[in-house]
């Protein structure tokens, strides 16, 4: 089992920034990558960005490369992402997950445990 816990969301302004921070236990391996997410009313799971656990290998969806900034501590079990000049349109819930997979990691699908979420909204 793996535990993920989110936390970091909060109501801000637009041109504000965040960093959202995700903290893993449990059966945390070496060979895990961990993802961000997001989900707003009505809309389909969005992929945001991942990294590798080991080796730093980072992933970005189109939408966010160069806004958000995903990294790790990995003495702290910890993913960050850190979202620049949000937007309205970045309002939505912001989770989580880990995969075991190497390749294809936009895909939720290819995710197995989720954490809760936690909720940014970004008003106008």
């Amino acid at each position: 089992q793996v535990q993920l816990v989110e936390s970091g969301g909060g109501l801000v302004q637009t041109g504000d920034s965040l960093r959202l921070s995700c903290t893993a236990s449990g059966r945390t391996f070496s060979s895990n990558t961990l993802g961000w997410f997001r989900q707003a009313p009505g809309q389909e799971r969005e992929f945001l960005a991942a990294i590798s656990w080991t080796g730093g290998r980072t992933y970005y969806a189109d939408s966010v490369k160069g806004r958000f900034t995903i990294s790790r501590d990995n003495t702290k079990n910890t993913v960050y992402l850190q979202m620049n000049s949000l937007k309205p349109e970045d309002t939505a819930v912001y989770y989580c997950a880990r995969t075991l997979a190497v390749q294809a990691v936009e895909g939720a699908n290819r995710y197995d445990y989720w954490g809760q979420g936690t909720q940014v909204t970004v008003s106008s």
